[in-house]
């Protein structure tokens, strides 16, 4: 018996012996891989309370090729992650233990702000977004607040603080200056905008706060009621020439402040609230769009967010809702004269170096899924107003200031339609 169990021993061992022959180099480094893989992600998941993102990518795809079939409320349903139990009764099992996790939303976008830039259309799109969240589920906030851009920072992470609160999915939508929630250290939600040709935003403002819009005559008086009847009705040529306030910086500086934010060197006209607003359109924005391509902005923001814009060109061109629309045109707006558009445009040279910035990153991104950008030059370019200048035959009869001004702005157009 001895004897035996001393063979059994010594053949064991052989055994052993051979054994790191037996098994090539690549299968160790690929066990050796593994053990290691799972043994990160079991870290990961100790320290951050839940699986790593690439599993639950992984369990999503799996549970959309399981209901493929399914009709589109199965579909929608598989947007939260509920894990499933597929341990028969009677074994034992972690959940057996501790009970299911709470459920929690995917990464897609389920926080969007809509820092709704004035007289760009955003009456508009906030009709759409009324119907939009009635037929898919998410939450619409719009802010009753529409003269308050500006916030101090206790404001400011008031504010975020209560954006963060609202019930996931859900559109948040308000005329503030962009807010910077990393810098407080809060869930970044996604953004939205649109802009506009600034001397047209500019004209709808300018008659809007006098005469308002089709929806009632009383409307602008009701939006307006302390201002006098020679300030209501003043011409917007006198505003512009004679460089009353609201014809002039810094009140013509009104779109890049909506998206350099709350810093107050962004209400300063200038080249540093320029740059600092377009680089925070391209690291912060998902889609900054022109209302002169309106349609277009649409069918992108479907393809981006198709959870709240699925359909939304369909109901934006219904009969009834262009009816709709045409109610929120601006009443008894007009064109200046070319003098008064060529000084109001040297003005504004910040923010159409802004516009032209944005309408060019929004065209690459036409390009990229395959939409042509057939949309013809802004209203007041340097070339249409040096057109409009050829055909006015008599200069204006002002004071040397205007004079000089006009002087200044025509050899800025000459500059212009040379390097545009």
């Amino acid at each position: 018996m001895a004897v035996f169990e001393c063979r059994l021993v010594m053949n064991v061992k052989k055994l052993f012996a051979c054994l790191p022959w037996c098994f090539p180099l690549r299968a160790y480094v690929f066990c050796m891989g593994t053990l290691l893989f799972f043994c990160l992600a079991s870290l990961f998941y100790q320290f951050n309370g839940e699986p790593p993102g690439i599993l639950l990518d992984i369990r999503q795809y799996i549970d959309n090729f399981q209901h493929a079939t399914h009709d589109s409320k199965a579909i929608e349903a598989t947007l939260v992650f509920e894990p499933k139990n597929f341990i028969q009764s009677g074994q034992s099992t972690y959940m057996d233990d501790h009970g299911p996790p709470a459920p929690r939303v995917l990464k897609f976008p389920s926080q969007v702000v809509y820092n709704r830039v004035g007289k760009c259309g955003s009456r508009t799109v906030l009709i759409l977004l009324r119907l939009l969240s009635e037929t898919h589920q998410f939450n619409l906030i719009s802010s009753d607040i529409h003269n308050k851009t500006r916030l101090t920072k206790d404001e400011q992470v008031e504010l975020m603080k209560d954006i963060s609160s609202i019930s996931q999915p859900f559109v948040f939508t308000r005329h503030v200056h962009f807010l910077n929630f990393s810098r407080f250290k809060i869930e970044e939600p996604v953004y939205i905008n649109i802009i506009r040709d600034p001397i047209n935003r500019f004209l709808s403002n300018y008659f809007f706060r006098r005469f308002g819009d089709w929806r009632g005559e009383l409307n602008h008086i009701i939006r307006t009621p302390a201002m006098k009847d020679d300030e209501r009705y003043l011409d917007v040529n006198v505003c512009i020439l004679e460089n009353y306030p609201e014809c002039s910086n810094p009140r013509l500086f009104y779109i890049i402040p909506y998206f350099c934010g709350q810093h107050p060197k962004c209400r300063e006209p200038g080249r540093w609230a320029l740059e600092r607003a377009k680089q925070i359109v391209m690291e912060k924005y998902l889609l900054v769009g022109i209302l002169e391509e309106l349609e277009d902005v649409l069918l992108l923001l479907e393809r981006f967010l198709p959870h709240y814009f699925t359909g939304v060109l369909n109901i934006y061109k219904t009969p009834d809702h262009k009816k709709l629309g045409n109610m929120t045109g601006t009443v008894r707006k007009h064109t200046p004269t070319v003098e008064a558009l060529q000084v109001l445009y040297h003005r504004m040279r910040y923010e159409y170096d802004f516009y032209y910035f944005v309408r060019d990153q929004f065209h690459l991104m036409k390009n990229k899924i395959g939409l042509k950008s057939e949309a013809g030059p802004p209203a007041y370019s340097p070339k249409f107003l040096r057109e409009l200048a050829r055909r006015t035959p008599q200069p204006l009869d002002e004071d040397e200031k205007l004079d000089m001004d006009t002087e200044d702005a025509n050899s800025w157009l000459v500059h212009q339609e040379q390097t545009v």
